[in-house]
């Protein structure tokens, strides 16, 4: 499944790409986040506790960061499970700057299994815009404090 997002941050471009590959900023603005540990270079463990439709559960989970251009783009990859099924996927995330604003674009190939392949790829999409959203909001506060 191809999930793509978008969202504006008034801060400067450096500024946002540097809170993306930040563990602890990441920590604090993950939505659900419980931990979020370097076990490498760019090499992370997560846990995240999620509350969303069918989505609901404690995961486990690994992540990369890939390929970084900074401050323009980046790669990650993703891998995760829990109860209610697992989640695993690659995003490419891309960072312009548009009038005192950044904007980063995000298209992701996401593959689901278990119960939350059951609940439907529209009710997965909608989920991943909420919890996108949530997410680049919380990183806005972040950046801006």
């Amino acid at each position: 499944m191809k999930v793509a997002t978008t969202s504006r941050i008034q801060a400067p471009r450096d500024a946002v790409f540097a809170a993306l590959i930040d563990p602890a900023v990441l920590q604090r603005t993950i939505p659900g986040c419980e931990s979020f540990k370097a076990v490498g270079d760019d090499d992370y463990e997560a846990v995240l506790r999620m509350g969303v439709a069918g989505l609901k559960g404690t995961y486990t989970g690994t992540a990369q960061i890939r390929e970084k251009h900074p401050p323009e783009s980046l790669r990650l990859s993703f891998a995760g499970k829990g109860g209610p099924g697992f989640v695993r996927g690659s995003a490419v995330v891309r960072l312009s700057e548009d009038d005192g604003f950044t904007v980063v674009a995000s298209e992701a190939d996401v593959q689901v299994g278990g119960v939350i392949a059951a609940i439907g790829s529209r009710l997965i999409e909608a989920a991943a815009r909420k919890l996108s959203d949530d997410f680049f909001n919380q990183l806005a506060r972040e950046i801006r404090s």
